[in-house]
């Protein structure tokens, strides 16, 4: 089987990936992972791969397990664990931050992939004790910019929650 890689979906069968297209779709994933906090459909995602989005869905599946709209979510679910662990900031605004426009999906997605509410968690991971970025801060450095409007401190793109 020269040419092809099999991968495991969340269909019954196993298809097979042309590797030439592989490239292609870790630079789909890649885009995600950059830019989850923008609105991103399938034609977008399919277009960074340079494939059909039908194409560009079984073949994204085929390869990583999972839809890239599922793909999408979570990482922005994981973007939002990340955030309500670490920054001092409202649910509503780490909701909006990473990507979602509305609380309600949030908040069920959240608590469908998580096991528990947002709020929940925060409250949760505060008990602890752990330190709390000030989310003035956050904004002001550019690490968090919901509109996308914010022209990134030298250093910004390279910096990330975790680090700071």
């Amino acid at each position: 089987m020269t040419g092809t890689a099999p991968r495991g979906g969340t269909g019954t069968a196993i298809r097979a990936v042309a590797l030439p297209l592989l490239p292609h779709l870790r630079r789909a994933r890649d885009h995600i992972d950059r830019h989850y906090q923008r609105p991103l459909d399938l034609d977008q995602l399919a277009a960074v791969a340079g494939v059909s989005k039908y194409h560009f869905a079984r073949c994204f599946e085929a390869t990583y397990g999972e839809t890239p709209i599922r793909y999408l979510t979570r990482r922005r679910i994981e973007r939002a664990q990340d955030l309500l662990r670490a920054a001092n900031l409202t649910v509503t605004e780490i909701c909006m931050v990473v990507g979602f426009s509305s609380l309600g999906s949030f908040s069920s997605r959240f608590a469908q992939l998580v096991g528990e509410s947002p709020t929940v968690y925060r409250d949760r991971w505060a008990a602890r004790g752990g330190p709390h970025i000030p989310g003035c801060y956050l904004f002001m450095r550019g690490v968090l910019d919901p509109g996308g409007t914010a022209e990134p401190c030298p250093g910004a793109a390279s910096r990330n929650l975790g680090e700071a």
